[in-house]
């Protein structure tokens, strides 16, 4: 398609006046652009524009012609017109009057209608604005009310509360005005709402965690009395059974039970006292800051964050519950508080996994007790071991029990605590044995060592029912008279009753069988007289002021102790119902016991009458230079003699075997003695008439045992104990020697118990005397014979002894 230039062009070449036409065509149909049409009029032909000036000049004419012509054709209408107007005009003149006479007036007459109806629309517009207002004050209302709500539970403190309408609020009532601002505003305060419920419900949950720790005591000590109470009243009803059934059971020889049914009337009338005021754990301690907590941890979805907190803190306070005071061990009070502590706290523990879902299990409570009960466990065994109070480690063991059934009845396991009282059992034992060590040395100490007189029926009988003895003989005699015992015995055999008491209290309330109680008692009974009263008894015999008399009496009061050891056993058969029949009874070792402590007080009485015989040995003054002897014994030798005579009249109360050895121990030893004395290194001269005087002495000694001091003894059996010194003196008084070196060695020879290096060693000492006493004796020929022949004599001798060590 050609632009319209290029027409217009085109055009002019073909015919210039027809294209020009066609220009003014062109430009009247206002169909092309026109600056267009022009430039190709004024660009393509020189002279152009006059040309087309020209042509557009006789176009306008034309148009004006024709005009001129329309114009002239609608005249005549055109003044017809006008002159109707102008007609007209006065009465259009008289209308507008009119009209605007009438629009004056009703525009006077609608200025009080337009302002009742501005205030029409006014108030309609107020009205709708009120309704509009109404209804989003509605929709506002119930947000604002709950919102108001909220700010009053929290306020008091209803937190759980707060958090159920902080829900209802975002779920229900803010979507439906959200668009307004005020709830924006509340929507962003709601988290901080929530922070801070969780900030107050955490500080309250850690003031009731410091609350039960402070009352964990209070706590554990209601319990413990619930829990003894209850026990106290399920014996009580056994008991009371028992009694109805007809059946008597001792606990002790002391107190039967039909004795006991005042005690069980009045342990019921207390019961009824106290059930009033009976306490539970929830009157105790106010649960509601942990069950507000977990609910609104669980609301906000962070229940496994108070859960873990919750046990890391009380995990925190277990360990401080379990740790003891350094003095927890000095008295009662000390460990009643631990174990109170640690009794509320797992009795709190308790109630919250039984009333709370999840925030504690049952295999958490359990791995938290086997925790703490093996912080117990070493904790009970490290501080008992200082207490040396037998009383103390049986209030310690009550306490263990109480604490034991305590929480046993909230389903903890204790086994373990009741394996550690058979600890404690032996431990109390051994405070036992040590308290009553002592007991049996104050009566030791305190013991006259004497028969006991009895001067009356009445003393005999107050005697004899404390201590079983039993002498028909003695029974037919008349008062007053002596009981072969002395004081002690008694006192001892009322002792060991007391200690079999004592070792029973421990016994009580262990779960135990009767035949496990018995053999406690039976074998803390047997260490009590194999290590206590044994050791009590060795001691006292080892004592130095304790003399032969003593001694003596210790042997008799032990026959006596012996003699009642089966009715100790009998004691402790009526205390367990066990029969001593039964295949695994132990039985008492006080058979024994008193047989090594009366074997101990024999060997004593041995040492002591030796020693004795030293003393008097040691007072002896012979005159060894002595030409002739004084005609009769040593003055100390007839003290010893009456001495052992006295001393051996005492023994006629010991058994005869015990009096038989000691006075052939005595009189062993006084030979012994004598022939020391003769040998002895520090002497050196002998002479006949000092061997002639020790002669006179030693038949005194001969005298004394052919008297039979002690009876019992056969023939001359006591007076070999001389036979040694007899035949050396015979040898030096006959002066035989031949005889001596021709039977030596013979079975029938008459100096057979003649030892040739102790004749050689008497003789040497009196062949030195005869030459200092003789100096002229080598000119008188029998002393000169004499002094050959224990020259002889000597030399044999020397050839014997030194013929016995070669042949050794």
């Amino acid at each position: 398609m050609m632009s319209a230039a290029g027409k217009s062009g085109a055009m002019l070449e073909e015919d210039p006046d027809q294209t020009y036409e066609n220009v003014l065509a062109e430009i009247q149909s206002f169909e092309l652009p026109i600056e267009a049409t022009l430039r190709s009029v004024y660009d393509d032909q020189p002279n152009a524009h006059k040309k087309f000036m020209e042509k557009l000049d006789a176009c306008i004419r034309n148009h004006d012609k024709e005009i001129e012509k329309m114009c002239n054709f609608h005249h005549q209408g055109f003044v017809d017109a006008i002159t109707e107007l102008l007609k007209v005009r006065t009465d259009a003149e008289k209308l507008k009057v009119q009209v605007t006479d009438t629009n004056r007036r009703f525009q006077d007459a609608g200025k009080e209608v337009i302002v009742q109806t501005e205030d029409i629309i006014r108030c309609r517009i107020q009205q709708r604005n009120i309704t509009t207002v109404v209804e989003k004050l509605q929709l506002c209302l119930p947000v604002l009310e709950m919102y108001s709500k909220l700010k009053e539970q929290m306020s008091t403190k209803r937190y759980y509360s707060a958090l159920k309408t902080m829900e209802q609020l975002e779920n229900v009532y803010f979507p439906r005005v959200s668009q307004y601002r005020f709830c924006q505003l509340m929507i962003e305060n709601l988290p901080k709402l929530r922070e801070d419920i969780k900030e107050i419900s955490m500080s309250d949950l850690k003031d009731f965690l410091e609350s039960i720790r402070k009352h964990s005591d209070k706590i554990g000590e209601t319990a413990m009395k619930q829990a003894q109470q209850q026990k106290i009243f399920t014996v009580t009803l056994q008991k009371q059974n028992n009694v109805k059934f007809g059946k008597t059971v001792y606990i002790n020889d002391r107190i039967p039970e039909e004795r006991n049914e005042i005690v069980l009337k009045h342990a019921f009338e207390e019961e009824d006292e106290n059930e009033e005021e009976v306490l539970t754990v929830q009157d105790l301690v106010d649960f509601s800051p942990v069950y507000q907590c977990l609910h609104i941890y669980s609301v906000l979805g962070d229940e496994e964050t108070f859960e873990n907190y919750y046990r890391k803190q009380r995990k925190k306070q277990a360990r401080l519950v379990l740790q003891p005071q350094s003095n927890m061990h000095e008295t009662v009070d000390g460990y009643r508080r631990y174990f109170t502590q640690i009794v509320g706290f797992f009795v709190v523990e308790d109630h919250i996994l039984h009333v709370t879902q999840g925030l504690v299990t049952r295999a958490y409570t359990d791995e938290l007790w086997n925790m703490a009960l093996s912080k117990i466990i070493a904790v009970l065994r490290a501080h008992s071991s200082y207490c040396t109070d037998p009383d103390l480690v049986l209030e310690l063991k009550n306490l263990i029990v109480i604490f034991a059934d305590t929480l046993q009845g909230y389903g903890f396991p204790v086994n373990r605590l009741f394996d550690l009282l058979f600890e404690i059992r032996d431990q109390y034992n051994e405070t036992l044995l040590k308290k009553w060590a002592g007991v049996f040395r104050d009566i030791f100490e305190e013991d006259n060592y004497s028969p006991i007189p009895i001067v009356s029926e009445e003393e005999y009988r107050a005697i004899i029912s404390k201590f079983p003895f039993q002498d028909p003989d003695l029974e037919k005699q008349p008062f007053p008279k002596k009981l072969p015992m002395s004081q002690s015995v008694p006192h001892i055999y009322i002792q060991v009753k007391e200690f079999i008491y004592a070792s029973l209290k421990f016994s009580e309330s262990l779960h135990r069988s009767s035949t496990e109680i018995d053999d406690m008692l039976r074998k803390s009974t047997n260490l009590l007289l194999t290590r206590t009263l044994s050791s009590c008894l060795l001691n006292l015999i080892k004592k130095p002021h304790i003399g032969l008399t003593e001694l003596v009496q210790i042997i008799i009061n032990t026959t006596h102790l012996e003699q009642a050891c089966k009715y100790l056993e009998d004691f402790i058969t009526n205390i367990t119902n066990i029969s001593q029949e039964t295949v695994h009874t132990t039985r008492l070792y006080g058979l024994s016991t008193f047989k090594d402590a009366r074997h101990a007080a024999e060997g004593e009485i041995y040492t002591k009458l030796n020693q004795k015989i030293d003393e008097f040995v040691q007072l002896a003054d012979y005159d060894w230079t002595m030409s002739e002897p004084d005609g009769r014994a040593s003055g100390y030798l007839m003290d010893l003699i009456n001495f052992l005579r006295s001393i051996f009249q005492v023994f006629t109360h010991l058994p005869g075997k015990v009096a038989q050895t000691a006075c052939m121990s005595a009189c062993q030893h006084l030979s012994t003695s004598l022939m020391q004395m003769l040998l002895d290194s520090e002497l050196k001269q002998i002479s006949m008439g000092a061997v002639q005087q020790f002669n006179l002495d030693v038949i005194q000694c001969e005298l004394f045992a052919s008297s039979e001091p002690v009876p019992g003894f056969q023939g001359d059996t006591l007076q070999l104990a001389f036979i040694d010194l007899r035949q050396l003196l015979d040898l030096f008084m006959v002066w035989d020697w031949s005889t001596y070196l021709a039977d030596y060695g013979q079975p029938a020879s008459k100096y057979l118990r003649v030892n040739p290096n102790t004749a050689l060693t008497l003789l040497e000492k009196m062949k030195d005397t005869s030459k200092k006493n003789n100096i002229f004796a080598q000119f008188r020929k029998n002393d000169r014979d004499k002094q050959k022949l224990i020259e002889t004599v000597v030399k044999q001798l020397r050839s014997l002894v030194n013929g016995m060590s070669q042949h050794t």
